[in-house]
């Protein structure tokens, strides 16, 4: 094995600096990946709010599209017929696709799944998603605030 020369004396910092680059461009790349998986999930959503109040609930649209995504990837663990039913609530929740772009689209999809399954209000759920990306909470961290109601209705309100 060859010897490595003695290390320079700005080496320690510089290496520091370019792990703190990686690090930085590795959260960036993941954010963006969710919010783009965010975008999808809505538009998915949509599709089958559109698709069923054209075809009415007893056309089985999500248990039809269900099978046929499962068959068209199946690698993907996405598009059960439960996640298809949590995409319709997660656009029937957000009818607007610029608060999915904006504040939604900046939260995991996990996160997005506790404003929807805890809290009833556009406005509650809004608020908390705000409070989520601004303090950096866990979703085991929201869901504690959600429980402990620790965002008033005066400032859901307030989060319009």
């Amino acid at each position: 094995m060859p010897e490595i020369a003695p290390l320079p004396a700005d080496y320690a910092a510089w290496l520091a600096e370019l792990k703190t680059r990686i690090h930085q461009a590795q959260q960036r790349a993941a954010l963006a990946v969710n919010r783009e998986l965010v975008l999808l999930y809505w538009q998915i959503g949509q599709d089958i709010l559109e698709r069923q109040s054209r075809e009415g609930w007893g056309a089985k649209v999500i248990e039809r599209l269900a099978q046929d995504l499962r068959n068209a990837f199946p690698d993907s663990k996405g598009f059960s017929r439960a996640n298809l039913m949590y995409m319709r609530a997660f656009a029937e929740a957000w009818p607007d696709a610029a608060i999915v772009q904006q504040a939604v689209g900046q939260l995991p999809c996990g996160h997005n799944l506790v404003l929807l399954t805890k809290l009833k209000t556009p406005e509650q759920r809004l608020a908390y998603a705000h409070r989520a990306i601004e303090h950096g909470w866990s979703r085991n961290v929201l869901v504690i605030h959600i429980e402990q109601a620790l965002i008033g209705d005066s400032e859901a309100n307030d989060a319009e």
